[in-house]
């Protein structure tokens, strides 16, 4: 019988992680001169093991440097610094120094050791960090810490940027008598394409996970989630979802525990979905959420192909936003995918409404499609009829509001 986890998406939800603590603060990097929240730490008294994965963009920003630095180095991790509002990328020796200062600031005033503290930054590309501001706060930031609900949510929303709400997911379940927590925030509105998108994820856990299983565990995730959102088809430099594991409810998951083992798994994945999920549904401007499934490809890569050729087809995007389910628009996307489709296999489906049927238009069914596409949420299957292959991508529509969002900085 199959464990029973409880999903839920609580105010402050890294509050209920055993062990673990969070502070925010205001440091004003935007230079706006308000109060709004822009820099957090996530800390655990007691090491933690970690995994991270990261944008596959050629141009890093330094704080994902100072990441792979950490984790490659396999010493204990104690938390996560972050920062809003400046990305600290293509900032060049300076900006390298100044993620390095972040780190080093965040260890000494948590009295953690050496080297164990993670830094993640979101914001404008190209401008230094005003380390004036920002590393007196970190000290401040430190000072405050607490597993409180209020500290934990503060955190979730420091960490936003274009974003219009925080994105916060739990996950609970016993083990032996023991509750076992997964508590996560995110990140992401704009610059969201496959591999992986303008976001940040912070995943914790209180469960005992060594860290190269932590890192399979997570990569597993990744790839059935935020390695399958589109919104603009844009990569950012910055990319990044740490998971940290403190060991607090004294529960091991390991080889030697299958069962635990693919719970933990089961749990995760759906974790980085519902926070993808999150982050597509707050995409800059957007008005619909799209799932892409494919089905009968070649091969899976095939199927893939097909998934982002649509979910980033501008002409198909457009008709969306105008509620106007154009299944020409996506045929021919499917087309230049390159995936060998024939027409006269597809078959194509709003929600459960056929629009082809081995390539013949269902016409009679068109103000069904129309009330199918007018909705927030909808799915579109596309059973190309060639194989096993298959895949499926979040997408969206896209709006004037998103291009007059983004036209200026």
């Amino acid at each position: 019988m199959a464990t029973e986890i409880q999903y839920s998406q609580p105010s402050g939800a890294v509050s209920h992680v055993a062990g673990f603590q969070s502070a925010a603060v205001s440091c004003d990097i935007r230079n706006k001169g308000n109060d709004r929240l822009d820099l957090c730490i996530l800390h655990s008294p007691a090491p933690c093991n970690a995994a991270g994965v990261f944008t596959k963009n050629d141009i890093v920003a330094a704080p994902v440097v100072q990441c792979r630095e950490v984790l490659s180095s396999g010493k204990p991790v104690h938390g996560v610094v972050c920062n809003s509002g400046n990305a600290n990328a293509c900032t060049g020796g300076q900006g390298d120094e100044d993620a390095r200062t972040m780190a080093r600031e965040a260890h000494t005033q948590t009295s953690s050791p050496e080297g164990s503290f993670l830094v993640c930054s979101t914001g404008r590309i190209g401008e230094l960090l005003p380390m004036g501001k920002i590393t007196p706060k970190i000290a401040e930031c430190a000072g405050s810490l607490s597993p409180t609900r209020e500290n934990a949510e503060a955190s979730a929303r420091a960490i936003l940027t274009s974003d219009t709400k925080p994105k916060e997911v739990l996950a609970q379940w016993q083990e032996d008598g023991k509750t076992v927590s997964i508590g996560a925030i995110a990140k992401g509105a704009g610059m969201i394409e496959p591999n992986m998108a303008t976001m940040l994820a912070f995943v914790f856990t209180d469960a005992e996970i060594e860290a190269g299983l932590l890192k399979e565990l997570l990569t597993n995730a990744t790839n059935q989630s935020f390695n399958r959102i589109t919104v603009d088809g844009d990569m950012s430099t910055n990319d990044t979802v740490l998971l940290l594991a403190n060991g607090a409810s004294g529960v091991k998951i390991g080889q030697d525990t299958p069962k635990a083992l693919q719970t933990f798994q089961d749990a995760l994945n759906r974790i980085c979905y519902d926070l993808a999920h999150k982050i597509v549904s707050d995409g800059e401007r957007i008005t619909k959420v799209v799932r892409i499934e494919v089905s009968g490809a070649l091969s899976s890569d095939a199927a893939e192909k097909v998934c982002r050729a649509i979910g980033n087809s501008l002409l198909v995007k457009s008709s969306w936003y105008g509620n106007d389910p154009n299944w020409g628009r996506l045929v021919d996307a499917a087309g230049y995918a390159r995936a060998g489709i024939q027409m006269g296999k597809i078959d194509l489906h709003y929600d459960e409404v056929p629009a082809l049927l081995q390539g013949v238009p269902q016409s009679g069914n068109k103000p069904e499609w129309k009330t199918v596409v007018s909705k927030k949420d909808f799915t579109i299957h596309i059973n190309l009829n060639l194989g096993e292959g298959t895949g499926w991508i979040l997408s969206t529509d896209l709006s004037e509001g998103y291009v007059n969002f983004n036209k200026s900085e």
